[in-house]
């Protein structure tokens, strides 16, 4: 994982300059497996995220809003208990491990002076946050690991904390470069990058692959292949590699593509992936991280708030698409209904000729060129007569059906449509009050039930604010009942409406205040309708925008949906990064 003990190492200096002899203030977990720690220090205050999330452990400062549940977790509650008001005199790690050690002073029930320490363990799916007592033994875990699950290191409250294993690898902070290529040579003939990841403690197979890019020029190596120019090159590379990261001259990079997805981070350049990705420098290693986790954190996040919601509309979504499948086979069967007509015509026309109890009657189609025979099937039971009602009244039957299937499926095209709009705002939601929005709007269309809140006094969610460079106010929906009401009631004549064009997305809204709009406004305001929308990863979207008095409510009803007509079309690329700095507040 990027995040290796060398990083940490980095990190764990970053986090000591900024909050060592502060004091907590206040604790939150927004998630499962994650905590969040309000410092107070002279260098300022500080939020210190730490999580054990197997998917993206880690701790670093972060600026993003937290959204909090309402009831805090058993554990939340735990640590306030004990280090609400605790100073931070110090952290440790022992050599490279993926682990830190925050040793919190506080006063305990009888009065005394102790220290509490918090284990921050990142390592995958073993990642843990525990809470070890001044004696050693573990208060509590954010993640309890039972004998049966480990028998190795079980982490229970009220048993003693044990650290984890050491490993006999090489530290690149103190070791030789020398000494380095001596254990490499002493080892298996393997892959220069995979020998140096069993050599060397807490380094990831990313910085090892470029420390045996750099030694090889490029070219794959095994150990055995290390001749004197690539040995020099190696050494030059591992001692200039410890003098930085002692020095302190390591740098926070990330590696993001083309279209500025990030890709991978680490504490130097990266040259290993030539032009394909770029590195990009960032001031402090917290400022990466938060910017690497933060939407992957979200998707982990608003994935098991949530799920129920998810759940719902996949149903809802496949019911009706089961359902407009069956509608449109019928409607093709209830386009035959001319034959039905045909058939009544043509018995009608020959009652003469035909007697009850036969079961078919051949007979001249006069509606067709040359009269062709044409054989229709009779019910013996019934009169010529009846026959040729039957059919009729099949006829009239089809001809019913047709024009109620069409209803219904242009009914249930708008549906799923609605369904999309609602899966691209499950999609961007970031907080808690987003999901209860959305509930709100599928309750009041019916398709689930939400009991009252009662003693609850109802959030106001106001829609995302944005600032043009020009100084324009810039607003968009965050749902399609904030669409509705931003662009229908809050909005006037001659402020201007953007919307990605036939894509599922917010409404956005440009406050004029009667003056006009420059190029650049509506251009950074059309990035932003395309980043608020199904098409926000796509390398360009085509928005559509019009003044607000060109635009109406469609006649469907459905929340979100609108006509507008004149209009203009931007393309434009999606840039979250303009959209992240334009922002005023969430």
């Amino acid at each position: 994982m990027p995040l290796d003990g060398v990083f940490l190492s980095q990190l764990k200096r970053e986090i000591e300059d900024r909050i060592v002899g502060g004091r907590v203030d206040k604790i939150h977990q927004p998630a499962r497996e994650t905590i969040v720690i309000a410092m107070r220090a002279q260098a300022g205050n500080h939020k210190l995220l730490v999580s054990a999330s197997a998917s993206n452990p880690r701790l670093h400062f972060t600026t993003l809003p937290q959204d909090n549940p309402k009831s805090p977790p058993m554990f939340c509650m735990l640590m306030r208990k004990h280090l609400t008001g605790a100073k931070l005199v110090s952290i440790t790690q022992a050599g490279l491990d993926r682990v830190l050690h925050l040793h919190f002073e506080t006063v305990n029930e009888l009065g005394d002076r102790v220290v509490l320490t918090l284990a921050v363990e990142i390592m995958g799916r073993h990642s843990n946050i525990i809470l070890v007592g001044p004696d050693g033994r573990v208060v509590d875990a954010i993640k309890r690991v039972s004998d049966e699950m480990s028998s190795v290191r079980p982490v229970l409250p009220g048993m003693a904390y044990t650290h984890v294993p050491a490993q006999d690898r090489l530290n690149i902070y103190t070791a030789a470069p020398s000494e380095i290529v001596a254990r490499l040579r002493a080892g298996k003939d393997a892959e220069l990058s995979k020998a140096l990841l069993g050599a060397l403690e807490g380094m990831s197979p990313l910085v090892c692959r470029e420390i045996a890019h750099n030694a090889a020029r490029g070219e794959e190596t095994l150990v055995s292949q290390l001749d004197g120019e690539r040995e020099t090159r190696l050494k030059f590379y591992l001692a200039q590699l410890s003098d930085r990261l002692n020095s302190g001259g390591a740098r926070p990079t990330m590696l993001v593509d083309g279209t500025g997805k990030p890709k991978d981070f680490s504490y130097l350049d990266l040259n290993q992936y030539g032009h394909a990705l770029v590195c990009r420098e960032y001031d402090s290693y917290s400022a990466l991280l938060d910017s690497f986790y933060s939407e992957r954190d979200r998707i982990d996040r608003m994935h098991q708030r949530g799920a129920d919601l998810l759940k719902l509309l996949v149903n809802l979504s496949d019911r009706t698409a089961r359902k407009l499948a069956a509608q449109r086979e019928e409607l093709r069967a209830s386009t035959e209904r001319e034959t039905l007509k045909i058939y009544g015509d043509l018995i009608n026309s020959n009652l003469y000729a035909l007697e009850k109890g036969t079961p078919f009657a051949e007979l001249e189609n006069y509606y067709e060129e040359g009269a062709p025979k044409v054989r229709i099937p009779l019910d013996p039971m019934l009169t010529p007569s009846q026959n040729a009602q039957r059919y009729y009244a099949r006829y009239r039957k089809a001809d019913t059906a047709e024009k109620k299937l069409r209803a219904l499926i242009a009914q249930g095209e708008a549906e799923l449509g609605y369904f999309d709009t609602v899966f691209d705002e499950l999609a961007r939601a970031s907080l808690e009050s987003e999901l209860n929005a959305i509930r709100d709007e599928l309750a009041g269309q019916g398709y689930i039930r939400r009991a009252p809140r009662r003693g609850m006094k109802e959030e106001k969610l106001p829609p995302l604010k944005y600032r043009s460079d020009d100084g324009f106010t810039i607003l968009c929906g965050r749902n399609n009942l904030q669409n509705d009401r931003l662009t229908l009631k809050d909005s006037r004549n001659g402020d201007l409406w953007l919307h990605t064009q036939k894509i599922p997305g917010s409404h956005v809204v440009v406050v004029t205040e009667g003056k006009t709009p420059p190029d650049r406004t509506i251009e950074q305001a059309a990035v932003i309708a395309a980043c608020n929308s199904k098409a926000r990863e796509s390398g360009k979207v085509a928005v559509d925008y019009t003044e607000i008095r060109n635009v109406r409510k469609h006649p469907a009803g459905k929340p979100g949906l609108v006509l507008y007509e004149p209009y203009q079309t931007a393309v434009v690329a999606p840039d979250l990064e303009l959209a992240a700095r334009l922002l005023q507040g969430r």
